[in-house]
C-alpha cells in the first residue's frame, strides 16, 4: 500500500510521517497567523485612519483574505510550492500539477514539511499570502476604489507574491543562492512595503495631506489591533519552525525580545525629536521590531535579537518620518516605512548575526546573498507593481472621486458609516 501511494505522489510530495506534536502546534500556529490579518490588521489600519473611512479599510482585508485564499486554492499553492520537471523552470516557478489541490491528500506532505499533513501546510502558508496585500493597503487607505482594490490584490498576488515564495521558499533561485529568510522578511514585508511605496507615489497624497488634520481616529483600536498582531507573530516567526521543538522556542524568544527593543528603538528618537513619546509611536516600533526580527528569527540568538529589533526600531522611524518628510511622499500608514525598511533592515542583518549554533541552516549566512537577494526582490516588487497599477489605471481606474473621497469610503464605496453611540 505504502509504495503504491508512493507511486502516486507529485515532484513536490513526500509520504507523510506524522508527528502528532507538530502537528498540534502548526494547527495553533496557523490560527495565530490568521488572527493578524482579521482582526489583527483590520483593527490596527481601521484605528489608524479617519472615522469616514474605518470600514473601507476593514473591508478591503476581508477582501483580500477571500481573494488570496480562492487563488491560493486554484493555482497559488502549486505555482508556489509545486515542483517542476525541469530545473531551471523550477528555479523560476513551480508547476500545475496541484491546481485545485489536486493530487493533495491526508496521507501526503510537502517534501519541506514531512511530519505534517499538506493540507495544513498549504493552510498555514495561505495565511502568509492573505496578509501581505493587506499590509500595502496601508500605503494607499482613504484613496482606492475598491474595484481597483480587488483586482490589484488578485493580479499581485499571482505575479508578484507567488513567484517570490517559490524563489525563497519553494526551491527557487534565490534559496539556491543561499538567501536565508525565515519566515517571511523578504517574501512579505520587503514585497509588501516596496510594493506600497509604488502605490503611494502612483495614486498621490490623500487630499489634504500636509494641511487637513489626517490624524488617527481610535488609538485604542490601534492598541488592539497591534496586540493581536503582536500575539499572532508568534505564530508568523514560531510557527516557521515546523515543528514544536528548540528552533521553535529560540524564534519565539527571539520575537519577543526583538519587539521589545524595536520599541525602545522608535521611542527613544520619537522623545528627543518630539519631547514626548506617544502610544501610536511605541506600537509602531513594537511592529518594526516584529518586521525586522522576522527573517532571523529562527537564525539568530537572542543577543542579535536584542539588537536586530532595536537597529529596526530605528530604521524605521528615520523611513517612516524623516525620509517620508524629506521626500514628501503620502505612504498613509506607514507600510513602507515600518515593512519596507524593516524587512529590508531585519533581511540584510540575518547575514550578519546568523548563528550556525542556533541553525546549522545558517553556516554559509553573509551579507552579500543577503543584500542580493533583497535587491531581486526590491527590483521585481517595483516594476511588477507599476505595472498592475499602470494597467489598472488605463481600466477601471485607481483613485476614488473627489467628493468620495471628502465624503468617506465607508459611505461612498459601500454605504454603511459608523455611528456615535
Amino acid at each position: 500500500m505504502a509504495a503504491d501511494a508512493a507511486q502516486h505522489l507529485l515532484a513536490h510530495q513526500a509520504p507523510l510521517a506524522l508527528d502528532s506534536g507538530a502537528t498540534a502546534w502548526m494547527l495553533s500556529a496557523t490560527a495565530l497567523v490568521l488572527l493578524m490579518t482579521l482582526p489583527g490588521i483590520a483593527l490596527f489600519y481601521g484605528g489608524m485612519v479617519r472615522k469616514k473611512n474605518v470600514l473601507g479599510t476593514a473591508a478591503q482585508a476581508v477582501a483580500a483574505m477571500a481573494v488570496v485564499t480562492v487563488l491560493w486554492f486554484a493555482v497559488g499553492y502549486s505555482l508556489a510550492f509545486g515542483k517542476p520537471a525541469d530545473p531551471v523552470l523550477n528555479g523560476l516557478v513551480g508547476s500545475f500539477d496541484a491546481a485545485f489541490l489536486s493530487g493533495v491528500r491526508p496521507d501526503t506532505a510537502h517534501v519541506l514539511a514531512r511530519s505534517i499533513p499538506e493540507f495544513l501546510w498549504v493552510a498555514y502558508q495561505l495565511t502568509f499570502a492573505v496578509i501581505t496585500p493587506v499590509l500595502i493597503a496601508g500605503a494607499f487607505a482613504e484613496r482606492m476604489k475598491f474595484s481597483a482594490f480587488l483586482l490589484f490584490a488578485a493580479v499581485w498576488h499571482l505575479v508578484v507574491y507567488v513567484p517570490v515564495a517559490h524563489w525563497v521558499w519553494g526551491g527557487g533561485f534565490l534559496a539556491a543562492q543561499g538567501v536565508l529568510d525565515f519566515a517571511g522578511g523578504a517574501v512579505v514585508h520587503v514585497n509588501s512595503g516596496v510594493a506600497g511605496l509604488v502605490c503611494a507615489l502612483v495614486l498621490g497624497p490623500r487630499r489634504g495631506w500636509g494641511r487637513d488634520n489626517l490624524a488617527p481616529h481610535n488609538l485604542a483600536m490601534t492598541l488592539i489591533g497591534a496586540s493581536l498582531l503582536w500575539v499572532g507573530w508568534i505564530g508568523f516567526n514560531a510557527g516557521s519552525a515546523l515543528a514544536a521543538d528548540g528552533l521553535a522556542a529560540t524564534a519565539l524568544i527571539n520575537t519577543l525580545i526583538a519587539s521589545a527593543t524595536g520599541v525602545f528603538g522608535w521611542m527613544i528618537f520619537e522623545w528627543v525629536e518630539r519631547r514626548k513619546p506617544t502610544l501610536l509611536g511605541m506600537l509602531t516600533g513594537a511592529v518594526a521590531g516584529l518586521v525586522a526580527i522576522t527573517p532571523a528569527a529562527g537564525f539568530v540568538d537572542p543577543r542579535g535579537a536584542f539588537l536586530i529589533g532595536l537597529i529596526g526600531g530605528a530604521v524605521c522611524y528615520g523611513a517612516a518620518v524623516w525620509l517620508k518628510r524629506r521626500l514628501k511622499y503620502d505612504d498613509s500608514l506607514d507600510a513602507f516605512g515600518v515593512h519596507g525598511a524593516g524587512g529590508l533592515a531585519g533581511a540584510l542583518l540575518t547575514g550578519v548575526f546568523a548563528n550556525s549554533a542556533i541553525n546549522p541552516a545558517a553556516s554559509t549566512a553573509s551579507l552579500w546573498p543577503q543584500f542580493w537577494g533583497t535587491l531581486v526582490v526590491v527590483a521585481w516588487s517595483a516594476l511588477t507593481t507599476l505595472a498592475i497599477l499602470w494597467l489598472l489605471k488605463r481600466t477601471v481606474g485607481l483613485r476614488v472621486e473627489k467628493d468620495e473621497e471628502v465624503e468617506g469610503l465607508d459611505v461612498a464605496l459601500h454605504g454603511e458609516a459608523l455611528h456615535d453611540s
